[in-house]
Formats: C-alpha cells, structure tokens, sequence
C-alpha cells in the first residue's frame, strides 16, 4: 500500500453540469446559456450554447476536470480542501440591429465543496442552488422560484486513503469578529482594510501564512445573527452569496465551553456590551489547511513546547495607484503613511492551543486578548521570529484593495493573499533597509489602544479528528482484562463431600418422615407429656421396627449415603492400621452423623406447627468493619487483620471486603498484598471505580505507569455514565499526570473535574430546594443531644436495658459516620465553577422572576473544591502520596489562604506519617480558621492522646462533644475519652462515655469498658452483664476475662472464677497491675488460683 501511495502523484476530479432548472432570460421566453467553471480564478472550460425556458430544463451535459497534485504541485491537497469550484451561468444575449459581437450577462453562480471527496470514491450528485448576480433576471420576486443547478463530482480514488487519514488531519481556522476596537476606527469608515493572520506549518523548514483580509467595519445596529454564514477564504470572480461556503450556517459554543480570554463570568457583562452595542470589525472567513503527516507532527510538537499560537491582526490603507496619489497632493498630517500603504494598530492575540493536545478535543473557540506586538515577547511566548506583517506588506505593496465592484478585482485580490510578492518600501512590521527606524516601536503606540479597550478577537481551530485519540470504552475495558481477567461468579457445581452429606440429610429426611407414620400408627396422633407413657410408647415403636424389619430397612437405606461421606469427606478408602484407629475413627465419624441428624431433624420437624427460629450471627459484616477500625485506632493491627479475614472468609465475593482489606495493608505498608487486594477487587467486578482507581494508585506506586493510565482511564469512561463518583476519578487521573509531569494533560482532567464537580453540586441543591421550599428542615442533632443526655443519666441498669433493646446486629450502624457538609466555609476556585450559561439575558420578564432566585445554577453554588474531595478520599484509603498531591494542588489554588478543611485534612496525612508536632501545628491554624469545626478539636484530642498528654487530649474531646455538630468519627473519641476518666478514676464519667460508645457502636472495648467502670464503682451486676456483651463480641480478649474472674471472685464463684482466670493467663494478659488485682484476691479469698 505505501508503495502504491508513493507512486499516485495526482488525482484527475471530474465535474459534471447535467443541467439547469427554472432559469429565466432577460428578454422573451427563450433563453440561451452556457455555463463556465472555474478553480482557483482559473477557468476549466465552457460548456456549449443550449436554449431553455421557464418550464424546460437547460440540459448542458458538460464534463471538464482538473489534476489534484499530491506533490509540490499547482493545485495541491490544500487548494482542494479550502477552495471551492466556482459555476457561472451566462445568459447570451440575442443581437440588436448593427451589433457586430454578441452579448453575454452573468445570471448567477454556485460553488462547490470538494471535500467530500477527500474520503470517497463514490460519484456525489447534488443540487446547488445558483445564486444570482446583481441585477440578473434569476433575482425574480420572493415568490419566484428559485434556480438550480444539477452537478456531480468524483474521482477514480479517494484523495486520501483511511491509513493515510490517520497519519494526517485538516485544520479549519475561523476568524469572526474584532469587538472592543479602538475609538479611531468606529470613526476612520470603510477607507481602511483590517487584516488578520497566522502561520500554520507546512514542514519542519516552512511555515505558510494564512491572512483574511477585508474584514468590514460594521456597527451596532446591524445585530449579528445567531447563525452566520461563513465566507469561503479564497474564490476568485465570486460575487453576493456565491461568497459564502453552502449549508455553512454556523453558530457559536456556548458561553461556558469557550477556551479563551474572557470566558469566566466576570467579563460577562463586558462581553454582552462589546457584541451588541459596539461596532465591531467581521470577517466571518474560513480556511482550511491541510496537514500532512510531517505538518500535522510539527504543529502538534509546536503546540506542546510553547502552547501558544500568534494571531496578529493590523489596519491598513490599500496602495493607491499613482494617479490617485498624485492627485491627493502632498499632505504632510498625520495620516500621510498610512495613506502610502503602511500598517498601523499592530497587535497579536496569544491563542492558548492546548486543550487541542486533550484526548479527544478537536475543537478550540472563544475570546482572546489582542494585545500590541511586540517582538521581543512574540519570540519569547511563540519561540518564532518571522511575523505575518511582512506577508500583509509585501501583498499590499503589489495589489489594490479589492472594492468587490467585480469578480476580478476580487480574485487578483485573493490571489496576492496566496502569493508572496516583492516587498514594500515603508509599510512593513519589521526594520527596512530604506529606514533606521523600527516602525513597530512606531506603531505601538496606536496598539497601545488594544490594552484600553480590552479587544478581543472571537476565533474557532477546529480538526477534522483529535491529535491525541481518546481510547473508546471498549478498548479500556479489554486492556483491563488483559491486565486483570474477570473471575465470574461460577455456578456452584454441588459434588463431592457436599454432595455426600446432601444425600445424607435426603435419606434422614425420608427415613423421619416414614419412622413418624409408624409411630402414628402405632401410638396415634395424641401428644403424650408424662415420661412414663413416653417410654413405654418408644418401647411399642421399636418392638413394631424390629418385628417387622423396618428397623433394618432404614439402616439399609442410611448405608450408602455413610459409606459416601466416609469416602468423600474423611477420604478413608483403605483398612485401618489398628483397633484404637479403628475406634477413634468410629468415634468422630459417630458423632458427626448425629450432629448433622440432629440439624436435619430440626429443619424437617416442627413443634405444633411453629417453625424454628434461625440462628442468626451476632456479628456481621459491618460490625466486624467496626472492629477492624477500632483496632486499627489501637494499633492492635494483628487484631484488625483478624477481622478483615474474617470478613473475607463470611463472602469472599464482596468487592466491599477486599477493598477494606486492602486499604489496611496499604496502612500497614503491606503493598504487595494491597494491590492483590483490589486486583481480585476488579476480577470480581470489571466497572468498580474505586477498585480501579486503587488498583491504578498502586500500580504508579510499582512505577507500571501505562497499566495505571489504563485503570484511571477506565474509571472515567464508566463515571462518565452519570456516576455521582466522576468528578473524583477525573482527579485522580489528573493526580496521576501531576506525578507524571504531563501537563497539558493533567490541565484537561482537572477542568472536566470541576465542570462535573460543578453539574454535581447544582443537581445536588436542585434536589434539596423542593425540601426547603415546603418548610422542611434537614435534620439537626438536636434529637442526637438529647439522646446523648438522656445516655448520661443512665444508671448502672441501663446496661441490661441497651441489651433488651437489641443485639450488636442492631445497632452495629455508627453514628456520625460521615462529616457533615460545610459549606459556609469552602471556596470555589476553578474556571468551570466561575462560568455562567448565558450572557445575553439580564432581567426575566415572567411574573416567576421572583421565585427564580432560589433555583440553584452554576453561579449561585459553591462547592468543594476537588482537591479537597480527592484528598479526603485518598486518605481515607490510605493514598498517602497521592493525597499529598492533591493537598499540594490545594495549596496552590487556594494562593496560601486555605480553609479549615484543608489543615484537617493535612494533619490527617501528618498523624498517619506520625508527624505529630507538624499535625498540631496544622491542627492550630485549623481552629484559627474555624474555631467550631469538630472534627478539628476532634484530630487536635487525638494527637495530644497518642503524644500522652492526656489532659490537652481530654479538653479537645470534651470541646468536641460540646458542639451542635458530632465530628466525622465518633467511636474513638468516646473510647479515648472514657479511657482517660478511667485513668483518672472519673468512673462515673468513663461508664457514661462508654455507653455513649455502646450506644451507636457497641463493640468489645466498649463493653469492656463498661464493664470496668461498673466493677470500680462497685456495681458487679451490671459489670458482669456488661462484661459478658463483651466475650459475646470478642471471647478471645485476655482483659475481658481478667475482669470476669475479678467478678467471680466478688461473687464467690470458685470455679467460674478459675476457668476465667485460665482464659486470661492463656490468652496472654498484658495488663499487670490488673494481674497483681487478680492473684491479690485469690489470696484473700483462698480460690480461683490452681496453683495456690
């Protein structure tokens, strides 16, 4: 294929005019006409004579063609892409007496776009309607209908193949209008040209430069329509609408969506006055530039070094003939060099084409600041010397300026845009040879004007596909599997042991219900309560078994299904070595057929017809989180492991498990076993965000950066859906090319994560305002303090009561879980969370006006920045490096005047790095900013405990439960603040904060402490209750049984006392003034120690 590309030099197009419809002469019925085609103000032939009238179509048939070079020729790619075909249809008119020559009028004109050619070789065939030329009789009335001309178009081969496509793109610039011009030029009339330009690259040595000339003073009363048709850049002879490019009505991005200058809502208002009550300069002109594979690389490496691409812009007088000039005289004023054809009001708008290196964006459009030219910073921001005035100086020295009084006026026009030609003596940007003096320092003065002003151009770059291809969601997903394959949920195939004990319970169940029958029919269906007659019943049941041989045909038929769970489930195929093997075997495998007899019966028979109750666990998954946490808090992390494994071993499909899981390890700096973690978290569930963020996190932490590229990318294709998770998961990718130093990326994630985290919190007050407006208030923690309240005048009774009301199950959900939102206190600070929908409408007129100022938009909300939100997030899952980054990123936002969140959230990452006097600092200037946050004083007791200056923890805690508002994590600020009063021997106070802790979250500790306080007060009772909530929690803690036996031994329990004190010696008691307690009394007493 390349061999064949490299041979195809050129491309013939073909252009055929079938015929015209409903043309009218200028003179009778009967009209004569030609149609003449024309490329780049060349012509490609005429088409014979043919006569048509009002109601007969004129059938020209008239076929001509021109080459497409595919190399350094005449008519290349790029004439084809931005140049249309131009069609005139000429009436001839009949001869008058003595005319020697016939006569010919242009009636009308049409172009045609070859682009659709550039990717197909089908034969296109369209209807054009034929514009008219002024005057011509095709004008008609507004009810006249309307002329047209059937063409068709193709070539032999695409012009450009699909590989070729890839490797290449077409770059359209528009350029719109100038607003906010200068106060001379709303004045100076129609005398003066305006000019835009800029370089686009055609190889690594040579730049083109594209210049729209002609742009047209227009002002404030003639409105700009909403959609404009677009002029074509270059169409030489084209006259009235034939200029514009067909079907080209084209309206701006909205507001919001702009890239440039002054898309924030502040200059909102500037804008609406600047569009619609200024005069302003319009060239509405597009080009298209094609890029081949060398021109395309150039200008994206181009946009990558400097980001910056230059649009200059200037005034210029036209070059008057000599005539004109000599007829002017010799004025000396002020204005005598620019009649001369010097360029003045040079200025440069800096157009940031960044965003087009995001993957998938095409499209860049908005605002941007003109600015004086100046040479110096043009180099310095655009690293290029040359300047698009010596292009303008060079045409303008050589040319008129085009009146568009005929179509050939106009293409010489359009021709000296595209060809360079000799250079002027005075009107250049840049130093001539003629003159020691540097006329951009000249002009800057006049340009100084774009500064006060505030001018602004409106341009749109647009390509026809990305530069850097965004991946589809497919092909994530499949590089997902690649990396992680799916684990699907198998189907539970039943065999084996299982199966074994399966067709044992079977067998019992039939041989039960066959052994009731007899029993029925022997002792009939009466209950029998006394013992006696029960016995002598059973003695009739077995005599009726035996004499009959049932007895034997039950064994019988309960003898297969042993013999399978002798095989399956103790895998016992072969003769025992002994008798005593023989008999312990016997033994155990006795004992677990009457067990599992015993739990089959239960399920098969019911008494009275009432089922039985089923035995639920009183621990389950969100308690043993609970647990885990709570030893994590106390750095008992062997402990924490324990519980995650049990929650694994419970269901070992739960997504949920092995995320927590993994995080632990992550705390722990167990990496590798995190990161199998949240792998089989992504092989159990392919779309699981947070698991694939994770997985991603630890993946950058492993330095496998394309794997985690393609976690993070897969994350923000699924939370593109609609997931409420986007906004978090364009952060992280953003993060992640932070790390990678990818900036311009890094730059497009971030702005998608606050316009999503923007969408977020509109929809989120959208759905809060109709709860508001029927009077309804969230719900305070007025009710929460009372209850607390009403917990601390419990008495030692309460304790039994918290049992009675329900189990650790029931209240295994923990209160305060989540911090509550601030807003009050969070600033918004991106671009997207500044933008407005809509500049155009100050005041509503409808009568709801009123009520309208309660609807949430995107200029009333103001949410959380998501640094922050990334940042609590990651923490909370342990990413401790990517929270630093994002904290960072906050910092830098914020410009050093963050918010209380932020220095929470620092001291978080601190304590964890145990950091603890770097935390207390964050922690102060947190209380300085908001000295009623909770979860500040909260964080403040906590590194004052863990730095054992217990009596600063114990006032941060206590401030903390002050507050109206709980902090985010309440369970350890009730364990450590009880544990201090118990130090203190403040029992009273840690049994009341112990309940508190019992109260939302009951776990071991809790009760344990409970029961400790209760012990030091003297109340027994309740400490043995609440001591034996403990064991039920956790029956392997050495400090619950210490304080058991201590109970025993109060109440005189000998062997209670020593079977507790076995437990806590066992189970390795660390405690040893409690110890010391322990063998005090027992010597005391004289029991509970076996020893003594």
């Amino acid at each position: 294929m390349a061999e064949l590309e490299t041979q195809r030099t050129s491309e013939t197009i073909l252009i055929t005019i079938s015929r015209a419809k409903k043309l009218r002469g200028s003179k009778g019925e009967i009209l004569t006409s030609y149609a003449k085609v024309e490329f780049d103000g060349k012509s490609l032939g005429d088409s014979s004579k043919v006569e048509s009238t009002g109601e007969t179509n004129a059938e020209y048939n008239f076929t001509t063609s021109f080459d497409c070079s595919f190399m350094d020729g005449h008519l290349t790619l790029d004439d084809v892409a931005s140049k249309p075909v131009l069609i005139t249809i000429i009436e001839v008119l009949p001869k008058e007496k003595k005319q020697k020559e016939e006569k010919s009028a242009p009636l009308g004109q049409c172009t045609i776009d070859l682009l659709p050619l550039f990717h197909s070789n089908q034969p296109v065939n369209c209807s054009f309607e034929l514009h008219p030329v002024v005057g011509a009789t095709v004008e008609g009335g507004l009810d006249a209908p309307k002329p047209e001309l059937d063409i068709s178009m193709s070539v032999n081969e695409a012009l450009i193949e699909q590989d070729q496509n890839l490797q290449s793109n077409l770059l359209t610039v528009r350029v719109g209008s100038a607003y906010s011009i200068p106060d001379p030029w709303s004045s100076s009339g129609s005398q003066y040209n305006y000019v835009v330009g800029l370089p686009v690259p055609v190889n690594a040595d040579k730049d083109i430069s594209v210049i729209f000339s002609n742009g047209l003073l227009r002002s404030a009363a003639e409105k700009e329509q909403y959609k404009r048709a677009i002029k074509w850049y270059s169409v030489p002879n084209a006259v009235s609408s034939s200029q514009y490019i067909p079907n080209s009505a084209h309206e701006r991005v909205p507001f919001d969506e702009e890239k440039g200058d002054f898309a924030t809502k502040e200059y909102a208002e500037f804008r609406r006055e600047s569009e619609h009550d200024k005069n302003r300069i319009t060239w509405d002109i597009e080009k298209r530039c094609y890029l081949q594979p060398e021109a395309k690389s150039l200008f994206q490496n181009k946009i990558a070094q400097t980001r910056l691409w230059p649009v200059e812009i200037m005034r210029m007088v036209p070059s008057q003939p000599k005539a004109a000039v000599a007829a002017a005289g010799s004025k000396k004023d002020k204005g005598a060099s620019e009649e001369e054809g010097n360029l003045s009001y040079h200025g440069v708008a800096y157009v940031d084409l960044a965003p087009l290196l995001y993957p998938g964006v095409c499209t860049v459009s908005g605002a941007f600041r003109v600015l004086p030219y100046n040479e110096h910073e043009h180099a310095e921001k655009t690293k290029q010397k040359n300047t698009i005035a010596e292009d303008v100086a060079r045409a303008q020295s050589s040319t008129s300026r085009v009146t568009g009084s005929s179509p050939v006026q106009k293409g010489k026009g359009a021709a000296a845009r595209d060809h360079p030609v000799a250079p002027s003596k005075k009107g250049s940007a840049t130093k001539q040879p003629e003159s020691n003096v540097d006329v951009v320092d000249l002009h800057n003065v006049e340009a100084a004007a774009y500064v006060d002003c505030k001018t602004y151009l409106y341009l749109e770059f647009s390509l026809a596909h990305p530069l850097v291809p965004r991946r589809e969601p497919e092909e994530l997903a499949n590089s997902v599997v690649e990396y992680i394959p799916s684990r699907p949920k198998m189907k539970r195939v039943v065999g084996g042991a299982t199966k074994a004990v399966e067709d044992y319970h079977s067998q019992l169940s039939s041989v039960a219900v066959m052994v009731l029958d007899e029993f029925r029919q022997v002792c009939g269906n009466e209950v029998v309560d006394d013992p006696h007659k029960q016995g002598e019943a059973k003695k009739q049941l077995m005599y009726q078994l035996n004499s009959t041989g049932k007895y034997f045909a039950f064994k019988e038929q309960l003898k297969h299904s042993i013999v399978k769970i002798v095989r399956e489930k103790y895998l016992k195929t072969t003769s025992f070595k002994s008798n005593d093997e023989l008999q312990q075997f016997l033994t155990e495998l006795y004992v677990y057929l009457v067990d599992e007899m015993h739990s089959n019966l239960q399920k098969v028979l019911s008494v009275g017809g009432q089922p039985q109750e089923s035995i639920e666990p009183m621990v389950d998954s969100t308690q043993l989180k609970r647990f885990a946490q709570e030893a994590v808090v106390n750095e008992e992390y062997e402990m924490a492991s324990k519980y995650y494994q049990e929650r694994l071993a419970n269901d070992d499909k739960s997504t949920e498990h092995w995320l927590d899981y993994g995080t632990f390890n992550l705390l722990i700096g167990n990496n590798t076993k995190a990161k199998e973690c949240f792998m089989e978290a992504v092989a159990l569930e392919q779309t699981h965000l947070e698991g694939l963020l994770l997985y991603g996190i630890m993946c950058t932490i492993d330095q496998s950066y394309k794997e985690a590229e393609t976690m993070f990318e897969r994350a923000v294709s699924l939370a593109e859906n609609g997931s409420e998770f986007a906004s978090m998961a364009w952060t992280v990718l953003a993060l992640f090319y932070d790390s990678q130093g990818n900036e311009i990326r890094a730059e497009h994630s971030y702005l998608e994560a606050n316009k999503l985290n923007l969408l977020a919190a509109v929809n989120k007050a959208k759905a809060e305002l109709p709860a508001v407006a029927t009077g309804k208030q969230p719900k305070d923690d007025t009710e929460q303090g009372e209850s607390e309240n009403e917990a601390e005048e419990t008495d030692a009774g309460s304790v039994l009561k918290l049992r009675a009301v329900g189990s650790a199950k029931s209240v295994s959900t923990i209160k305060g879980s989540k911090a509550p939102t601030r807003k009050d206190t969070l600033r918004a600070r991106s671009s997207a969370e500044n933008s407005v929908t809509s500049f155009d409408v100050k005041h509503s007129n409808d009568p709801q006006s009123d009520n309208q100022h309660t609807m949430p938009t995107t200029e009333t909300v103001n949410p959380e920045s998501i640094f922050l939100q990334a940042a609590r997030w990651l923490i909370d899952h342990k990413a401790l490096k990517f929270a630093e980054i994002a904290l960072s990123q906050e910092l830098l936002t914020c410009n050093g005047s963050c918010n209380a969140d932020y220095f929470i959230l620092l001291s978080r990452l601190q304590l964890m790095r145990k950091q603890y006097k770097e935390a207390l600092e964050s922690l102060k200037s947190a209380t300085s900013l908001d000295n009623e946050h909770p979860d500040a004083w909260a964080m403040m007791g906590h590194v004052y405990y863990i730095s054992s200056d217990f009596t600063s923890a114990q006032d941060c805690y206590e401030r903390t439960l002050a507050f109206i508002n709980d902090a985010s994590e309440m369970h350890s600020i009730y364990l450590r603040l009880a544990s201090i009063y118990l130090q203190e021997e403040q029992f009273v106070k840690a049994k009341r904060t112990f309940l508190l802790a019992c109260k939302y979250s009951p776990t071991c500790v809790s009760w344990l402490g409970v029961g400790t306080a209760c012990y030091r007060l003297g109340e027994v009772s309740e400490a043995e209750n609440a001591l034996a909530e403990a064991n039920i929690l956790n029956n392997s803690n050495p400090d619950v049984w210490s304080y058991l036996s201590l109970v025993c031994l109060k109440t005189n329990r000998k062997l209670e006392a020593e079977q507790a004190y076995k437990y806590a010696v066992k189970l390795g008691l660390q405690d040893e003034q409690v110890f010391q307690e322990i063998r005090s009394l027992q010597k005391s007493l004289g029991f509970g120690n076996p020893n003594l």
